[in-house]
């Protein structure tokens, strides 16, 4: 199961979650740093399965024992979904999402929580523009 798909799974259930799976076990062909995963563009989503994302992780946040930035960390916003963070997982991540040649610098972990973020907005996730800039 792809990391992305679990943080669809998270964010949007798993019905989004099922559907990314099917379209990344449709790809042609596996990703490397030489050449990312190409998914198809996601379909629109309707207006009845728009999540506020920054509300639905901001709740979240407020209600973990742990003080979580998810609005800045790729590391804080997996760990606040309750996957795993760590530098192989965050690497894999990378890949799913078309970052080539990740070693974890923090230039890359704030490409990677961008980009993250930017996806989860065209599944049809609502998030301030301020955090997709």
């Amino acid at each position: 199961m792809s990391i992305f798909g679990k943080i669809l799974g998270s964010v949007f259930g798993k019905k989004k979650q099922e559907s990314h799976e099917e379209v990344v076990a449709q790809a042609p062909a596996p990703a490397t740093p030489e050449t990312p995963l190409e998914l198809p563009a996601p379909e629109p989503t309707p207006e009845a399965e728009q999540v506020d994302v920054s509300a639905l992780l901001t709740e979240k946040a407020e209600a973990n024992s742990e003080k979580l930035d998810w609005k800045v960390s790729i590391v804080d916003l997996l760990k606040l979904l309750g996957l795993d963070s760590s530098y192989g997982a965050r690497k894999e991540l990378a890949l799913e999402v078309g970052i080539a040649g990740y070693e974890g610098t923090a230039e890359q972990n704030i490409t990677l929580h961008k980009v993250v973020l930017q996806k989860l907005a065209d599944n049809g996730g609502i998030i301030p523009a301020d955090l997709l800039d």
